[in-house]
Order: structure tokens, then C-alpha cells, then sequence
């Protein structure tokens, strides 16, 4: 073969090995353009982020949803929020539809613990991130992105040290409980029954369900009073609204609330400290609803791929009678 055939022939190989190489570069390059460019980095402005609300049956709840929607225009989110109306059903819907909408990140605060392996394995298969807040979920840890909230374990705990004191560890104590199967629930009654063994002469004369709702913590309260009397020292309301519901209910009967019965309960709302400074709760334990900024914080960072924390912890106090007056002018909910 001459030199210009050979040169000839290298030429066609190089042609054919430009053209092989282009071949399988291009798959490639339309699915980089589909997602985000490589180095590049979203803003608060980029995101798009899907919310499922328990509902609004607190002043608590009432509060986080205003953080999380005061916090999304603050920063120039697009938050696309979903009230599920104390239903998982409506919650689920919800999920579906954010994924069908594909947004960046998906929330949810789940109404009960179980009943959310399917969906949330739907968010998972999307590669959508999903972050839980306020309450947890039963589910495998590697359905969910991070969880940001309180440890209702140690509020329940805080809550058996503050009645030990107020009943000088003797007396009988009813327990209005929230929402049957939420992790509030669950975890408040684990920690209160885990301190309360340490007790023998603290006696649970009766526990039951108020939703966390006021008109429900009234209903149950009356039908407590109803059936226990005057054998009542003290309540035990998981949230706040339960609590003011049920002093109504005492009022009512009668009795002195936060005198006659001792009443400690969680969330520490403003109208909680109305109640401490008007000598008619003795003391509530803090569970900060203003969720909204550690939320898109971690939205945003799961977004870019940077480090999180599993668990977001939120910071919780005790606060009682004596510190009420002062304490109040601080409150932001």
C-alpha cells in the first residue's frame, strides 16, 4: 500500500471514530439538559415546594401553617399548600399531586403514624425529597429525607416532672389525649408514663382522647368530671387547646381550675400564658411551631445536594405561673 492510501485510510478511521464517540455522547447531553446544569445552584426563588397540613384544629397548628406561608413569601418560594382537614385520605391525595406536578421537595406534617409506606415510596421513586414536620411517620428511614419537630418524648417527660411538683408526688391525675395514633400521642403518653413509674402514689384515674381540639377537651373533661368527681387532683392535656377546653369544663363544674385541679399541658401558646397569669393553668411545656424557616432551609440544601441533618431538632421550654407575666411579651405566637 502506498503512503497516500495509508494516509487515506487513517483519515476514514479517525472520521469514523469522531462520529462513534458523538454517538454515544449524545444520550448523555439531552439528559443533562432536562435536569440541573452541573455546578449550578438554586435559589429560594428556584424552588417549588408541595405541603400536606394536618388542618387547623389548634392555635399551634393555626401558627405553623402561618410560619411555613409567611416564611415560603419571605424568601420568594413557590409553596404549594394542601389543608388534608384531619384526614390522611386528603393528605395522600395531596402527595399524589405534588408528585404529578413535580416539584422540588415535598412536606407533610402526617395526621397519624402508619399507613404511609406506599405513598411516600411513590415521593421516593419520583426523586422527590421528602421531609416530615412536627410529626413523625412509621416508616423505614429511608423513606424520608429528614424530620423537623420536637421530641414529644422528653415534652411528655417534662410534663410528669412539672406535675410531680405540683401534686407533691401523691394524688390522681385524668389525661386528655390528642389525635389516636399520632406520634404526639404516642411519644407524649411514653415519656409521662416513663416518669410516672418512678411515682407509685400518682394514680391515672382515666385518659382520654380530645383530638387536640378545645371544643373536644371541654367534652371530655365534663364526662371525666361526670364520672370522677371530686377524686380529681390534677390533668394532664398533651396540647394546650385540650387544656383550655377543659378548664372551661372545670369552671363550669364548679371547681377551680390550676387550684382545685392542677393543670400542666404542652405547646405554650399565647393563650396558655393568659391562662398561667390568670392562675388557671400552672404550667405548659414549650413545642415551637415556627417551623417555616428550619423547613426551606433544608429544602433548599436537599435540592443542591448539601449536607442535612436527619432530625432538625427543635429547642423546647418549661414555663410556669410565676415567670408567665414576663414571658408573654416575648411570644411570637
Amino acid at each position: 500500500m502506498t503512503i497516500a492510501a495509508l494516509c487515506r485510510c487513517s483519515i476514514v478511521l479517525i472520521v469514523l471514530c469522531m462520529l462513534s464517540a458523538c454517538g454515544s455522547f449524545a444520550p448523555s447531553a439531552a439528559r443533562s439538559a432536562t435536569t440541573q446544569p452541573t455546578g449550578s445552584t438554586k435559589t429560594y426563588g428556584d424552588l417549588v415546594v408541595g405541603f400536606a397540613q394536618i388542618g387547623a384544629e389548634s392555635e399551634w397548628r393555626t401558627a405553623n401553617t402561618r410560619s411555613l406561608q409567611e416564611t415560603a413569601n419571605r424568601l420568594g418560594v413557590e409553596l404549594k399548600f394542601a389543608d388534608g382537614q384531619q384526614q390522611q385520605e386528603k393528605q395522600i391525595q395531596a402527595i399524589r399531586s405534588f408528585i404529578a406536578q413535580r416539584v422540588d421537595v415535598i412536606g407533610i406534617s402526617p395526621v397519624v403514624e402508619t399507613g404511609w409506606d406506599a405513598v411516600f415510596t411513590e415521593v421516593q421513586q419520583a426523586g422527590i425529597p421528602l421531609i416530615l414536620l412536627d410529626r413523625h411517620a412509621s416508616v423505614p428511614d429511608s423513606l424520608f429525607s429528614a424530620f423537623i419537630g420536637s421530641d414529644f418524648v422528653q415534652q411528655g417527660r417534662y410534663a410528669c416532672q412539672e406535675m410531680v411538683k405540683l401534686l407533691n408526688s401523691q394524688g390522681n391525675i385524668v389525661v386528655l389525649e390528642g389525635t389516636i395514633g399520632s406520634a404526639p400521642t404516642i411519644d407524649r403518653r411514653a415519656g409521662f408514663d416513663e416518669c410516672l413509674r418512678d411515682y407509685p402514689q400518682i394514680h391515672v384515674l382515666d385518659r382520654q382522647s380530645g383530638d387536640f381540639i378545645r371544643a373536644r377537651g371541654k367534652e371530655v373533661m365534663k364526662a371525666l368530671l361526670a364520672t370522677h368527681g371530686t377524686r380529681i387532683d390534677a390533668l394532664f392535656a398533651q396540647n394546650d387547646d385540650m387544656a383550655l377546653g377543659a378548664i372551661e369544663a372545670i369552671e363550669e363544674y364548679g371547681s377551680k381550675p390550676g387550684v382545685d385541679i392542677k393543670i400542666v399541658s404542652i405547646d405554650a401558646v399565647r393563650s396558655a400564658f393568659e391562662a398561667m397569669i390568670a392562675g388557671k393553668l400552672n404550667a405548659t411545656i414549650e413545642c415551637d411551631p415556627l417551623l417555616g424557616p428550619p423547613f426551606f432551609d433544608t429544602a433548599l440544601k436537599l435540592v443542591n445536594n448539601q449536607p442535612i441533618h436527619k432530625w432538625v431538632k427543635s429547642a423546647d421550654n418549661i414555663y410556669r405561673q410565676d415567670t408567665a407575666s414576663q414571658e408573654l411579651p416575648k411570644r411570637q405566637y
